[in-house]
């Protein structure tokens, strides 16, 4: 049975509730916890306003989980996009269908924003995420190849 999910767009007075959501999401990528620089992060996103963060609360619960849309462009399409870069669900929330809600969040504010369509990476292995995104109608890429170069700190 799956826990009634409502979302909304996170504001800086939800920071508290969003910051651990996305150490535990960076921890689930194999990164050190860091609370410090997650809140840090967090807080510059909601306060320069530069990302779009869906916070999914369920009664009883709070906050339950979060999707980041990062605006950009489409050069071949000549019109902006977003890409969803994180989507996470809390361990304890899973399977009660807070991330099938965070993802029709996301497509919603990416046509009440008129964004051309929504790009998102997942790690091969993470087999749970890639049949969500299937089943909601996302095509995996087969055409283009990415490719990323990591920069030294400034």
């Amino acid at each position: 049975m799956h826990t009634p999910t409502h979302t909304r767009e996170a504001q800086l007075s939800d920071l508290d509730a969003v910051a651990p959501l996305f150490d535990l999401y960076r921890q689930f990528y194999d990164q050190a916890p860091d609370a410090l620089a997650a809140r840090a992060f967090i807080a510059a996103r909601l306060q320069r306003r530069d990302a779009v963060i869906l916070l999914a609360e369920q009664a009883g619960l709070g906050a339950v989980g979060f999707a980041q849309l990062y605006p950009s462009f489409c050069s071949i399409q000549a019109r902006p996009i977003y890409v969803l870069s994180d989507l996470f669900v809390h361990p304890d929330a899973r399977r009660s269908g807070a991330g099938r809600v965070l993802m029709q969040a996301a497509e919603a504010r990416g046509q009440a924003d008129g964004v051309a369509h929504l790009e998102l990476t997942t790690a091969r292995t993470n087999l749970r995420a890639q049949a969500l995104y299937a089943s909601q109608g996302w095509v995996r890429d087969e055409v283009y190849f990415g490719y990323s170069k990591g920069m030294p700190p400034a």
